[in-house]
Parts: structure tokens; C-alpha cells; sequence
């Protein structure tokens, strides 16, 4: 198959997600086209059967902002055209799947078919899509796709409480390639952040308020003052600033570490104990699914997909938004002891199978199959 996949190229979920996907269809065999504004981040610098293209948007006077979405449908139309695609693969609402309804229906004009697929991500619907005045072109471009999918049972309720949907959504879960994450402990690594009497907790993420960070500090104070440990932050964003003031109030900041972006996270996880998620609103979470295929037992909260992926009682603990007693509680009552953080390590290593590549790819080739 011929497939034009559309996505935001940078380090958010629903990009690193695209662009796994189309990795792992392009090492099947099928030919895969990303079309977008940047070189996708995750993509490497060579890849058989995978090809770029740049939607490039002119500086004109006239406009006030770049018209994205009309230049990234004439680029759709043209790669469909020229490069004979047989579907194209959307992810993220706003302006991907609209921009993909207004190529389709040009090409219609030219006599050529393509249909298009709508993944939903997250955010692009709990977030940016509550904004009424992207209300009802989303609820259009939604229900024009040929086909839907999201990322988790929980947003693809989401999306049906919060849009007038009358088009069917499938649930294809995120996935991750299990052997990536099965590096042996390093630990020479390990001693570079703790010393041996001391535990190692782990949180990965964009730094934006929705992670609720300070949550994870204050989870962490409790924690050192009975089993001494330290933190380590992977990844930057908007709160950096404010986290690292917090850390100096509670009087932690020696033993938390920020290790800024990293490209592969996989043996930082490798040495972690605990991994922390405290989001308040996650429509999957992908940080604790590569977590868990490391063998790192999870705590995190209780919303959007996150029950679906940490089994409560079996990989980890979840608590509900905002209940640091009850996440110190959890935390310590795996820390305490080596053979829980072994037993509940293994149990993630087992329920992160669930989601590898080999299970979920077939879903998507399946579903491309059905509308070409």
C-alpha cells in the first residue's frame, strides 16, 4: 500500500506516535509519505520505502497568520496525484483531518478516490477541541472521515460526549516495540545518579501544566524522608521554571535531577525503580507503556486512558488527580521492598505486551485494507 500520513513533526504524543507507525509500515514493506511542515523528529535520517514532504508556507502581507491548512490541502492533493497514494492517515483533529476533507473533495473533482482516516490523539479533542470556535468544523471533519480511530476506550468517549459524532470510532490503542526496552540494567549508569542504598524514580514528559509536575515533587518529599531516593526529570517545557523554584521551597532540589529532552529514554528507564505519571488529564499515556516494557512499576492517576494501560494492583498503583497521600502511600509501599518492585515490574513487562507493535499494527493494516 500507498500511504500519506499526516501529523505535527515535533515531540508531542500524537507526532512520535505518526511517525512510529509509519516506521513500522515502511519495514513492512508498504511505501509511506510524510506530509508536513518539519522533518518529523523521530524519523531518523534514512529509511527505506519512507519519503518527506515539506508543506511550506509563503510569508504573504495579506495575511495576518500563514494559511497552513489550505497549503498543507493543495500539498495533500499533490502528493495523492503525483505519488498515487491509496489512503492517507491523519493524525490529530485540528487542522489535519478538515485540510484532508477539503484535498479529498478536490480530487473527487479530478476523478481520483482516496479515502482518509482520522486518528484522534488526546488533546485535540479534550483540549483545543472544547474551544467553540473549533467546535463545529471538528465535529464536520470527524464525521466526513472514512474511518476513525482513538487512542483509548476513554477518549473515544470523550469525543462522543463532547462532539454530535454520528460516525463510528474504532479503538486502536498506542503501541511501543517491546525489544527496545528490555536494555539489562547499566549500572555504572546507576551510579552516576544514586548510590546503592538509594531508590530511583522517574517521570518523562512535556513540562506543561496538565502533567502536574508539582505533584510528583511533593509525592517525592514524602517519600526521601523514609526511604531515600532520588528523582529524576526527563524533558522540558513551560514549568521548568516554576518546578525548579518549587524544588528549592520543599528543600529537594539535591536530589532531583533534570535531564532535559532525550531522544531515547529507554535506559534511564532501565535504571528507574518507580516511574510517576500525576497527569490531570491523559488521553492514553505512552511514557508509562514504556515504562512498564522496561519492567518499571507505575504510579499514576486515574484518568483518561491511564486505567486502561497501569492496572491498578498489577503494574502499579493509580490514585485519583491531585491525592499525593495516597500516591506517597503507594509508592513507598513498592519502594520498601525489592521483591515488590520486582513482582510488580514483571506484571508491567507482561501487560506492556498487550500493546506491542506486533499486536497493534495488524489493526491498522486491517482498516487500510477495508476503504482502499
Amino acid at each position: 500500500m500507498k500511504i500519506g500520513i499526516v501529523l505535527y513533526p515535533t515531540f508531542g504524543g500524537s507526532g512520535v506516535v505518526a511517525t512510529e507507525l509509519g516506521k513500522e509500515l515502511a519495514l513492512k514493506g508498504h511505501e509511506v509519505h510524510f506530509i508536513t511542515y518539519s522533518f518529523p523528529v523521530r524519523l531518523g535520517s534514512f529509511n527505506t520505502n519512507v519519503y518527506y514532504h515539506e508543506v511550506a508556507v509563503n510569508d504573504y502581507p495579506l495575511f495576518d497568520y500563514p494559511p497552513y491548512e489550505l497549503v498543507l490541502s493543495s500539498k495533500l492533493v499533490d502528493v495523492v496525484e503525483h505519488e498515487k497514494l491509496d489512503i492517507l492517515h491523519v493524525h490529530y483533529a485540528i487542522p489535519h483531518a478538515s485540510a484532508a476533507y477539503m484535498a479529498r473533495s478536490i480530487l473527487k473533482k479530478k476523478g481520483i478516490n482516496i479515502p482518509y482516516i482520522t486518528t484522534l490523539h488526546g488533546t485535540d479533542i479534550t483540549l483545543v477541541g472544547k474551544d467553540p470556535s473549533f467546535e463545529s468544523v471538528i465535529t464536520f471533519a470527524i464525521n466526513e472521515s472514512d474511518a476513525v480511530t482513538a487512542v483509548s476506550e476513554s477518549l473515544r468517549q470523550d469525543t462522543y460526549d463532547s462532539f454530535k459524532i454520528d460516525n463510528g470510532i474504532q479503538v486502536i490503542p498506542n503501541f511501543i516495540r517491546s525489544e527496545l526496552y528490555n536494555h539489562p540494567e547499566n549500572k555504572e549508569l546507576r551510579s552516576k545518579y544514586a548510590e546503592e542504598n538509594e531508590r530511583i524514580i522517574c517521570h518523562i514528559s512535556n513540562f506543561r501544566p496538565v502533567k502536574r509536575i508539582e505533584d510528583i515533587l511533593h509525592v517525592f518529599k514524602k517519600v526521601n524522608e523514609e526511604i531515600p531516593s532520588k528523582l529524576l526529570l526527563v524533558g522540558d517545557g513551560p514549568e521548568r521554571f516554576r518546578l525548579e523554584a518549587l524544588c528549592r521551597e520543599l528543600k529537594i532540589c539535591g536530589r532531583v535531577k533534570y535531564l532535559g529532552k532525550l531522544r531515547d529514554t529507554s535506559e534511564i528507564l532501565s535504571i528507574s525503580d518507580l516511574y510517576m505519571l500525576t497527569s490531570e488529564k491523559e488521553s492514553f499515556g505512552v511514557s508509562a507503556l514504556e515504562a512498564m516494557a522496561s519492567g518499571v512499576p507505575v504510579i499514576s492517576t486515574n484518568t483518561g486512558g491511564l486505567p486502561e494501560v497501569n492496572i491498578c494492583g498489577e503494574s502499579g498503583y493509580t490514585s485519583d488527580v491531585g491525592d499525593i497521600e495516597d500516591m506517597a502511600k503507594n509508592a513507598l509501599k513498592i519502594l520498601r521492598d525489592q521483591n515488590e518492585i520486582d513482582a510488580f515490574g514483571a506484571r508491567a513487562r507482561e501487560i506492556a505486551q498487550r500493546f506491542d507493535i506486533a499486536e497493534i499494527l495488524p489493526q491498522y493494516e486491517a482498516l487500510y485494507e477495508s476503504l482502499i
